[in-house]
């Protein structure tokens, strides 16, 4: 599959996302527009290879689309009552939360499968550790090992989930051939 057609995959998963996170800016029949002109500009990038975070692009393109259909209709309003102008900075911020929140789910939704692609010994440490808040004494008692094997553990569990994030960003394809049966084994 090729960068362009997974940018398209990606824009069909998140479609949905994009409706309603425009819809609290744009007037109802304005959204379909700006949702296709998201499209249209994805497709217009030309080196595609460089989005890193496909999703995060797609909602910040909508977003700014958004605003900038937003700065449009407000240039074109010569007069306006206080009842009928457009709240733009509440808008902003609104946009801006849902944004924040999506991206925040995205990455930690990320940094999960990282960490269920950690050796098991490693994985059960890791979480101790950075999910729970044991000390490394208290790992090593629960797990009958040493401290210095506890340690060994956080510092390998952080090298394998950056390397594991950096190497399988948001929107690209899963490896084959890894399933939660195998990790189980390990």
């Amino acid at each position: 599959m090729t960068k362009k057609e997974s940018l398209e995959s990606i824009y069909m998963s998140v479609r949905k996302g994009l409706i309603r996170a425009v819809s609290g800016m744009v007037p109802p029949k304005e959204i379909e527009d700006i949702v296709q002109e998201t499209y249209v500009r994805v497709c217009t990038v030309k080196n595609s290879e460089q989005i890193s975070h496909p999703r995060s692009f797609l909602y910040r393109t909508a977003r700014n689309l958004a605003l900038d259909y937003l700065k449009r209709s407000e240039t074109r309003l010569a007069v306006s009552t206080e009842d009928d102008s457009v709240d733009l900075d509440r808008a902003i911020e609104k946009l801006d939360q849902v944004y924040d929140q999506v991206a925040a789910k995205q990455e930690f939704e990320h940094f999960c499968e990282a960490v269920r692609h950690l050796p098991l010994q490693c994985r059960k440490v890791f979480v101790l550790k950075k999910v729970y808040g044991y000390t490394q004494k208290e790992i090593a008692q629960q797990l009958n090992i040493s401290e210095n094997t506890v340690e060994k553990h956080i510092a390998s569990g952080l090298r394998r989930c950056q390397k594991h994030m950096q190497q399988n960003l948001p929107g690209t394809t899963k490896r084959q051939g890894t399933s939660t049966s195998q990790e189980a084994s390990q």
